[in-house]
């Protein structure tokens, strides 16, 4: 009967455990993924090609406000350059290695970058992975919001 008793309560009571365990390491790993994502519009504010390359994979690509999809040449090249970039993660998900964030971001383009000296509202979603034990951003999707 103990046996039995045992057996039962350790079935109702394991699951829990291991979920909420899994609920604080969602948590931790979506605080760090926030931090990093902060710390990329930064380094893309400043230009900061050496901290990009720490956090972009090799393999790193990017649907671009200006519908192309390349691997953040504009940036590379400083054809996109901004004197103000703010970044809103609204919605972190993580699944395992993979961690999807989504959000807003105001930009304001300076010097010879398209539309210099506007205010930009935009969406962007960005993926990170976990790639030889730290997190790297893969890919980035960013679109222009439509004034109405």
């Amino acid at each position: 009967m103990r046996l039995m008793l045992l057996a039962v309560t350790l079935t109702v009571l394991v699951p829990g455990l291991v979920s909420a365990q899994s609920a604080k390491q969602k948590a931790a790993i979506e605080q760090e993924i926030r931090r990093l994502d902060l710390a990329h519009a930064d380094a893309v504010l400043r230009g900061d090609l050496a901290a990009l390359d720490k956090l972009w994979t090799k393999d790193f690509k990017v649907n671009n406000p200006f519908n192309e999809i390349d691997k953040a040449d504009r940036i590379r090249t400083g054809a996109v350059t901004y004197s103000s970039f703010i970044r809103e993660p609204e919605s972190v998900l993580v699944h395992g290695d993979t961690v999807i964030v989504m959000g807003r971001e105001t930009v304001v383009p300076k010097g010879n970058s398209p539309d210099a000296g506007k205010t930009i509202n935009r969406r962007y979603t960005n993926i990170w992975m976990k790639r030889n034990g730290k997190w790297r951003l893969v890919a980035r999707h960013a679109s222009v919001i439509c004034q109405k």
